[in-house]
């Protein structure tokens, strides 16, 4: 793809990239035929190719609207595309670029305006996100039960026991999860205190920068993966094996963290050793000897909904579902499973009205063979799921706690 770049935009940091990107696209419209909003819509400009487009356009200088800000809001980044490009065109982060520069020259509205601020401003700090949770939970009761089942109670934890071990990891605590599921990773800590690894949580890491990031709020994403990498760096240079993150959607952006502070003369290093580090904690158990669990044999029919931060964002495929099944789990078949379940971060808040359509066609398939569970490896989708689910959500790691001795 030919691009003739806007005077207006050769000074932005990122246009090299963009152009790039854009120039790697051949127009061939694969993308199409696995874009969710796409088959939704049934709108060109709802596309990847037409978002490209429409990105292109913007930076060569022609007039952008309140249109071309919705067609790029309507992507889920789910990165579906990237999987089926036949010419690795890296869209996720071209339209990064694309809805921060549309951004910063089509103004919002004050609805939008204030609901994005209040999104930046609550889901990355536990300790905000878990008063408003809990004073939404004393109201529960009253509420209809269709928004009883979006705000769920919080899951039972028990007592950690952490015990030293000669190899350590880090772990990426999380700002949802850790409210509402803190089972998740204490599961992990159980299941790899059996292999003898022991996980470690660095009290100054945060929010890995995912939610500014994805609302345009660039710098203010960039400083907090800044202050996880200065919270994680002395346990780096004690040799922790890895950084385990349990939610895919953080590990998506946390393995990108070179990528994205490339240009920072300060962390540019840094980034890349701990994008280097971050693992998946799937990819760590599927490099271990999984004998030492000794797994009670589970009668159970087992649906996995992958994220799409795992198997587009990761390129991590298969790998959960070898582990489930090596542990004695029936999985079921579920169609379309590159399909996003709607969730996708902040997605289900923003554009509630697509996220519900996606959800349903999710849910329908993955009960099609009726499993007695569903699990998955993001809060976003485990929360999203649960809200109207037929079968317990859970995280896959719960379901591999439950079932070792």
């Amino acid at each position: 793809m030919q691009t003739s770049i806007s005077q207006t935009f050769l000074t932005n940091p990122h246009i090299e990239d963009a152009e790039s990107i854009l120039r790697s696209c051949v127009h061939c419209g694969f993308c199409t035929a696995t874009c969710p909003t796409y088959q939704l819509l049934g709108d060109e400009l709802d596309g990847p190719r037409g978002r490209i487009y429409l990105i292109k356009q913007v930076l060569e200088g022609n007039e952008m609207s309140h249109k071309t800000q919705s067609h790029l809001d309507r992507c889920l980044t789910c990165r579906s595309c990237e999987t089926t490009c036949p010419s690795g065109v890296r869209y996720g982060r071209l339209v990064e670029i694309g809805r921060e520069i549309v951004d910063q020259h089509v103004p919002r509205n004050m609805v939008q305006r204030v609901t994005r601020k209040l999104l930046r401003t609550i889901i990355p700090y536990p300790a905000r996100f878990a008063f408003i949770y809990k004073t939404g939970l004393l109201f529960r009761p009253l509420l209809p039960e269709s928004l009883k089942r979006k705000l769920p109670l919080p899951q039972s934890s028990t007592a950690m026991i952490v015990e030293t071990k000669a190899r350590k990891m880090l772990v990426l605590q999380g700002c949802v999860q850790s409210v509402t599921t803190p089972q998740t990773n204490q599961a992990a800590t159980r299941i790899l205190q059996k292999l003898d690894i022991e996980l470690i949580a660095a009290p100054q890491a945060g929010c890995c920068g995912a939610v500014s990031h994805h609302l345009s709020a660039q710098e203010e994403g960039l400083d907090f993966m800044r202050r996880n990498i200065d919270a994680w760096w002395p346990h780096i240079e004690q040799d922790a094996e890895a950084i385990v993150i349990t939610a895919s959607g953080c590990g998506s952006v946390v393995k990108e963290y070179a990528e994205l502070l490339k240009h920072d003369v300060d962390y540019a290093d840094k980034a890349k050793r701990v994008s280097e580090l971050a693992k998946d904690v799937s990819e760590i158990l599927h490099g271990e000897d999984l004998t030492a669990l000794v797994i009670k044999q589970p009668e159970l029919k087992v649906a996995f909904h992958s994220p799409c931060t795992l198997q587009h964002g990761q390129k991590v495929t298969g790998v959960v579902e070898q582990i489930l099944q090596k542990a004695g789990f029936t999985l079921t078949q579920v169609e379309d499973s590159h399909l996003c379940c709607g969730s996708a971060g902040t997605y289900s808040i923003l554009q509630p009205e697509l996220s519900q359509q996606l959800l349903n066609n999710k849910l329908s398939a993955l009960h099609k063979e009726q499993p007695d569970v569903i699990v998955t490896a993001n809060i976003g989708c485990q929360m999203h799921m649960a809200s109207k689910a037929q079968a317990p959500v859970k995280h896959w790691l719960e379901l591999l706690d439950e079932s070792a001795a």
